[in-house]
């Protein structure tokens, strides 16, 4: 499970936790994965006692989404009964679910609570372009296009022309909170379809395709002429990736490449040996296997690959990280703490802010954390993030 927090202070030092997760794989075994992801989420709700918690969710019902969508209910129910939720009286719950409308699909979910210590609590209303005050529970599921208290989106199809069918887009909420306005964006970009093909150069393919995402999302909020652009956080699974050309070049220096060729006689497997003939790396389509793989990966040198965000770092902030990669780790509770051997460690969810948003978040009296949920618990092939 791809996942993110962040939490920061806006104006009167409100405390805010943000968290963005990739639970597609909660729900293609929820029996095993659901349950201890509530319970490590809940844990940080009891131990940060944020005054208002955003929650942004990607592949909501998973890829088997028609029929996991039944344990979407039980998982909301189960939040917001939980009793670390007892005093966030104001909730707004939106979960994009009707997976028969193709073109507006997104599988996201935006659930957002509020404590009932805060009484000066507007949400922005997308079609009238008004405020409207904020109170009561609501849940909106299913179909939710006519939901104007969000503005949600799905990428052109012809962004990512290999993916016959995506999912891909965002959904953004605009809030008020003691007269400090921001908007909150959920966003779920492209992702590596081969690492043969992500390995050939940087930026990769798939990094293009995702940064063209991105950047058309940006100039929407900075076009919206009936809406105006306000501070805004964005955080959800980026899909960002290692640059791949570097780190094979990195971990192979001094090794020999042998490649594998299939019946079609085309490349389907690189190994890396080194003098003795041993395999160190292997790397394939949906492969990328180290002798070292669960250490390699949590070392400090990939960090210098991390270089999706570099061409927006004047328009996006982000705190630093030192943490581990976020993706892919095994979906074996047993294994909560090991990498899957099929794709490089990467930090694919992240929280970004604005230059504006940056500017109303304090950091002097509480130093902002951004850290991995669940570091040692089985999440799914994502983790959480928190910043504080």
């Amino acid at each position: 499970m791809d996942s993110s927090t962040s939490a920061s202070r806006c104006d009167d030092d409100i405390d805010i936790l943000l968290v963005t997760a990739n639970v597609g794989s909660l729900f293609e075994d929820p029996l095993r994965l659901l349950r201890p992801w509530l319970v490590v989420f809940l844990q940080k709700v009891e131990e940060l006692q944020p005054k208002f918690l955003a929650l942004h969710l990607q592949e909501v019902g998973g890829k088997t989404y028609e029929k996991s969508m039944e344990y979407v209910q039980e998982f909301i129910r189960s939040l917001c009964e939980a009793p670390q939720m007892l005093n966030f009286e104001f909730i707004r719950i939106y979960m994009d679910e009707d997976f028969n409308s193709a073109e507006h699909f997104t599988a996201l979910g935006n659930l957002y609570f509020v404590h009932n210590s805060l009484k000066n609590v507007k949400m922005w209303n997308f079609l009238t372009h008004n405020w409207e005050s904020a109170e009561g529970k609501n849940i909106y599921s299913g179909n939710i296009e006519t939901i104007s208290s969000k503005e949600k989106s799905k990428f052109p199809q012809h962004f990512f022309p290999e993916c016959k069918w995506s999912r891909k887009g965002f959904m953004r909420t605009r809030w008020e909170l003691n007269n400090t306005v921001f908007d909150l964006v959920n966003i779920h970009l492209f992702h590596d379809a081969s690492n043969l093909a992500a390995c050939e150069e940087f930026p990769s393919v798939y990094c293009k395709t995702r940064r063209r995402a991105l950047v058309h999302t940006l100039e929407r909020f900075h076009l919206d002429e009936k809406n105006g652009l306000a501070p805004f956080f964005v955080f959800g699974d980026f899909n960002f990736r290692c640059d791949t050309e570097g780190v094979i070049k990195e971990l192979t220096e001094n090794l020999t490449a042998h490649r594998i060729h299939s019946m079609k006689n085309d490349c389907t497997k690189v190994h890396y040996r080194n003098s003795g003939g041993d395999n160190i790396l292997t790397v394939g389509k949906k492969e990328f296997n180290h002798a070292d793989h669960q250490l390699k990966f949590k070392e400090s040198w990939l960090q210098k690959f991390d270089r999706e965000l570099e061409p927006l770092k004047e328009f996006l902030i982000e705190f630093p990280i030192d943490f581990s990669p976020s993706y892919p780790y095994e979906e074996d509770p047993e294994m909560p703490t090991d990498y899957m051997s099929t794709r490089c460690p990467s930090w694919c969810d992240r929280i970004l802010m604005s230059v504006q948003a940056k500017e109303i978040v304090h950091e002097t009296e509480s130093p902002n954390i951004y850290s991995i949920m669940g570091e040692e618990v089985c999440m799914g092939d994502h983790k959480e993030w928190i910043n504080i």
